[in-house]
């Protein structure tokens, strides 16, 4: 079987899981698991931020996050296809309160005169905006890059308009390593982030949230009012930070991968492989007979599971999981049933 749903699906190796054994451990509610402390100093270094702290999803990394920089009845400007408004279930208002209002979804290719006309000043009556959030990678946008020039323009933007600016940086990983941008260029852009270490990066749970010192130890009372609290997460810690010393640079091959599947798709017209800089592979099936659902059913009978994104746009997503026979038997079988469908 080739998994290909979601670089989610990876299972820990043989070293993640011996780093996992053997990782110390205390209890994090009082702030004493040195492993998950060691993480979260690293994962903040990294990016050239202050502090981090460990959530056990990116869901609620991204929740915390928002709820830092967008107070009760204040206003998130995002994408209309972005995951905080699209599959994280209306946490931000029905945990944070927070009112969001979107700008048409065009993935990552952002227009800041677009949303810097949708600011909302402070003052009666208008509901004022104070965060603008954006991800990267985009998901639905098939893992294209913001440009480091629009991000810098949305700085710009949130700085001469008082409000804050997160990024949703489950994928940033692939970003950096299909883009060449730093880690900390990409931090410096923003008031606060969540990165995950499931997405790609292989360890079986975490993502984290990352600010300013006085942000994050608010993140902590947050974490823990949405249940987050934990005790020896020492544990999953150190799967993480296994992938941070051992996975980050492997992403290139997923990228490459990718890249090659989207090549021979693109004979039936379903992608263009020049759209494909990561390794996320939308297929477009507008312009044949097929829709999403029948693809991934027809695909799993050959033992090739892929992802229905929205009616007529699957999804295939390249990890470490997957080798170049994988590659292989993909390329064989969706080829296969797309042109059955043209």
């Amino acid at each position: 079987m080739v998994d290909l749903r979601s670089d989610t699906v990876t299972r820990p190796s043989d070293g993640m899981r011996q780093a996992m054994a053997s990782a110390a451990v205390g209890d994090d509610v009082f702030g004493d698991d040195p492993t998950v402390n060691a993480l979260e100093a690293r994962v903040a270094a990294m990016f050239g931020h202050e502090a981090a702290l460990f959530a056990p999803s990116g869901s609620m990394a991204n929740q915390i996050a928002l709820q830092l920089v967008t107070p009760p009845a204040g206003e998130l400007l995002a994408g209309a296809d972005a995951h905080v408004v699209t599959y994280e279930l209306g946490a931000a208002a029905a945990i944070g309160g927070i009112s969001t209002r979107t700008w048409p979804a065009v993935g990552a290719s952002l227009d800041a005169g677009q949303i810097a006309s949708m600011i909302r000043p402070q003052g009666y009556p208008s509901l004022p905006t104070r965060a603008i959030a954006v991800e990267q990678t985009h998901n639905l946008g098939g893992g294209a890059v913001i440009p480091l020039a629009t991000l810098r323009e949305l700085r710009a933007l949130a700085d001469e308009s008082d409000i804050s600016l997160h990024c949703d940086g489950a994928r940033i990983w692939h970003a950096h390593v299909a883009e060449g941008v730093p880690l900390n260029e990409y931090g410096a852009l923003f008031d606060t982030l969540s990165v995950c270490l499931s997405k790609g990066l292989g360890a079986p749970v975490g993502s984290l949230v990352i600010g300013s010192a006085s942000r994050i130890a608010q993140a902590r009372v947050i974490r823990k009012r949405m249940g987050g609290g934990m005790r020896q997460v020492g544990i999953l810690a150190a799967a993480g930070d296994y992938a941070l010393t051992h996975n980050i640079a492997r992403l290139a091959d997923d990228h490459a991968r990718a890249r090659r599947l989207a090549e021979a798709l693109s004979e039936f017209n379903v992608i263009n492989p020049d759209k494909v800089v990561t390794n996320l592979v939308p297929i477009d099936l507008s312009a044949t007979s097929l829709d999403a659902p029948t693809l991934v059913a027809e695909a799993a009978k050959r033992d090739v599971h892929i992802a229905a994104m929205l009616p007529h746009l699957a999804r295939v997503v390249f990890h470490l999981d997957v080798d170049d026979d994988g590659l292989d038997q993909a390329i064989t079988v969706l080829s296969d049933i797309v042109k059955a469908g043209r």
